[in-house]
């Protein structure tokens, strides 16, 4: 039986004032979560970049990303507005808009391109997504690459407690739904949109790693810290409970997993346990051998 007496997951860091940089000529983001600034901490996330609103005239070339490699962890694309257009190196296409998401399991290998889609190179207009890389255990970190494209449409909804607003179920469960992303260990995704005013009281799991990231509007966490556009908390893993009070009508994300307890060991398009690992795959990527068709 749950135990009635709750613990409140604390604030460990706030990130604050990040300057934006450009991805390739088409993704001007802050980068608010990174591999190599406490992985343990924020176990199994790696990384979380936040496109946030930008206008784009109309172009005669995609802008965006060319081909880069990725090996050992997937990358997860939310798309709020414009378009992002995928082709990688298994053959694998596709295209999402505003309200979906993008799901690719880099694994042993891939080489991908992202740019934005066709249409709204054509038109321009305002382009926001957040792109977030989770990690793989160990024993699938050279599972076969995988891509598969969410639509708006698959993403359950669900009421928030206290007319708080609402939420949607992209990964992991909340309130008793399930949402349709497959994941290799235990990971929550959820896009939350918070009415002014409210307070939401989440119940999370003890010993899981939990991240609160606001995209806009303004909310206070556990009665003590506050968080607006571009903010993101990273919470204890100790604990079993947080409090939003929404100050504002806010748009934001919460992370949820169960830390891998493995190492990490990243450069640049890779991330694995290893520093022998990360050779081998750039050896592996300079033969041509990262999932070729």
């Amino acid at each position: 039986m749950r135990s009635t007496t709750r613990t409140i997951k604390r604030v460990l860091q706030v990130r604050r004032g990040v300057p934006p940089h450009w991805v390739g000529d088409g993704f001007h983001v802050r980068t608010l979560l990174s591999y190599d600034e406490a992985p343990a901490a924020v176990s199994p996330f790696l990384l979380l970049d936040h496109a946030a609103p930008r206008h784009f005239a109309p172009a005669s070339h995609p802008r965006g990303v060319g081909e880069h490699p990725h090996r050992g962890f997937e990358t997860v694309t939310i798309a709020y507005q414009g378009e992002v257009e995928h082709r990688d190196s298994t053959g694998a296409t596709g295209r999402i808009g505003a309200g979906d998401v993008q799901w690719m399991t880099a694994g042993a290998g891939v080489v991908h391109e992202e740019h934005h889609g066709a249409e709204f190179t054509r038109t321009g207009g305002t382009f926001e997504m957040v792109q977030l890389w989770v990690n793989l255990p160990a024993r699938m970190k050279m599972t076969p690459p995988r891509y598969r494209a969410i639509r708006a449409s698959e993403i359950p909804t669900v009421a928030l407690p206290g007319d708080a607003g609402q939420a949607r179920v992209i990964a992991g469960s909340l309130l008793g739904t399930d949402g349709p992303a497959p994941t290799f260990s235990p990971v929550g995704v959820q896009d939350l949109r918070l009415r002014a005013g409210r307070a939401l009281d989440l119940d999370l799991l003890e010993g899981h790693t939990a991240i609160v990231l606001v995209l806009r509007g303004r909310v206070r966490l556990n009665g003590t810290d506050e968080l607006a556009s571009d903010e993101l908390a990273v919470l204890a893993q100790q604990g079993d409970a947080l409090r939003l009070d929404v100050l504002e009508d806010t748009s934001a994300l919460l992370l949820t997993g169960e830390p891998l307890g493995e190492p990490v060991v990243g450069y640049g398009p890779f991330v694995m346990n290893t520093a022998d690992e990360i050779r081998q795959a750039f050896a592996d990527y300079q033969a041509g051998r990262l999932a070729r068709r």
